[in-house]
């Protein structure tokens, strides 16, 4: 990995550290340097990596103009990105979708509203930008079911929108952290359009899904089980080849189905979209970012790795983060990867993704992007990821749409 690309990566951290960097910073500053106060900047970071966590606004709306259908938002790395995006707010409108941005200076962003809002519009001054865009299935026009996936924690929703024609080819879409099922709106038409059906799940404590006992995140390692769930709920449904596909932490989600699902046998593919391949490496990042001492990160991911910690954190049992690094296990991959990544990320660095890339190159291919940002890849370049994932998928086979 050369110095640049990592410089690169370092420069924006993603709005979503920014709660963990409000408080960790303040913990800091208020309780100096001391073991005490190390350690409790620790746990504060291992529970918040496990802990649940709501949409939290992050930007201002710093003003609406209904006659010209724009919206001025707060200047940050991801409201001055290119391309659509959606926008979480309160007021006449719950979510707002944002195009083009038609004007910029050191502090805000102006962006064509895409959504339209009337001559009374009112809007709340924070809000949440968001790679989403399409916020519900009936957006996407396509016919679509909802359904229920039996699972270790009890029934999980999912969307199922079946392929045009009969086919045995699905795909299952995982998304990430902090996030639901609608994130991976965004894919269904392009796997429609392959003749590909889509099954687009929950998994526990997402907010859909049942909760787990503890209620917290295991980064992937019971997650699995519930996306073991829906791969058995799609071969009763006549699937016999499946595809994988998941968004940041849904990535890591997928990496452990494939490690270890009982239901190998017809997985033929994972498409990886700004994934967690390790969460050491996530950790040290976002460690870096808040410009915590180096003990911090050392404490927290022990907290984290031990059953004495799962006490202090509620997290009913430890995180094996030595199971949740897909690069050191590259080795346990048996079938085909796509991983699409954006090398200023800001949320969860590239360095992993090309170091699985880099370990098995007869397996995963990487393709690599730059500006587009945290699991906004499709958001800034539509055409380049629709084309690359279309490529692969074809280029296997799967494809039985025209």
């Amino acid at each position: 990995m050369n110095a640049p690309r990592r410089a690169a990566r370092r420069r924006a951290p993603h709005p979503a550290a920014g709660p963990l960097r409000i408080a960790l910073t303040a913990l800091t500053a208020a309780l100096g340097l001391s073991a005490t106060a190390l350690g409790a900047v620790s746990l504060r970071m291992a529970r918040t990596v496990v802990t649940p966590a709501g949409r939290i606004p992050d930007i201002e709306v710093v003003g609406l103009d209904v006659a010209a259908q724009t919206v001025t938002l707060s200047r940050t790395p991801d409201t001055v990105l290119p391309g659509r995006y959606g926008l979480f707010t309160t007021g006449t409108a719950d979510y707002l979708r944002l195009g083009s941005v038609v004007k910029e200076d050191a502090a805000t962003v102006t962006r064509k509203l895409l959504t339209h809002v009337p001559a009374d519009a009112q809007l709340a001054p924070a809000a949440a930008f968001s790679g989403w865009y399409y916020d519900k299935p009936d957006d996407l026009q396509i016919p679509y079911r909802n359904a229920l996936i039996g699972t270790p924690v009890g029934p999980c929703p999912a969307w199922e929108f079946p392929a045009a024609t009969d086919t045995d080819v699905w795909v299952i879409q995982v998304h990430g952290r902090g996030t639901t099922r609608a994130e991976a709106l965004r894919a269904v038409p392009v796997f429609h359009d392959l003749g590909i059906t889509s099954l687009v799940v929950s998994y526990r404590n997402d907010g859909e899904a049942p909760r787990s006992r503890t209620g917290t995140y295991a980064l992937g390692a019971t997650e699995w089980r519930d996306v073991d769930a829906a791969i058995g709920y799609a071969r009763r449904q006549g699937a016999r080849r499946i595809l994988l596909m998941g968004w940041s932490m849904g990535g890591a989600i997928c990496l452990q189905t494939e490690f270890s699902s009982p239901h190998r046998d017809v997985l033929v593919g994972l498409v990886l979209e700004s994934p967690v391949a390790d969460w050491r490496t996530v950790l040290r990042y976002q460690s870096r970012e808040l410009r915590l001492p180096a003990p911090v990160l050392g404490f927290a991911q022990q907290i984290l790795g031990s059953e004495w910690g799962a006490v202090l954190t509620r997290s009913g049992s430890a995180i094996p983060l030595d199971r949740l690094d897909a690069v050191a296990r590259a080795d346990e991959l048996r079938h085909p990867v796509l991983i699409l990544h954006s090398d200023d990320d800001g949320f969860v660095p590239s360095d992993a993704s090309h170091a699985l890339a880099e370990a098995r190159p007869d397996l995963v291919t990487m393709e690599t992007f730059s500006v587009a940002r945290h699991t906004k890849l499709w958001n800034y370049d539509q055409d380049r990821w629709t084309r690359a994932i279309t490529e692969w998928v074809r280029a296997r086979g799967l494809a039985t749409g025209e």
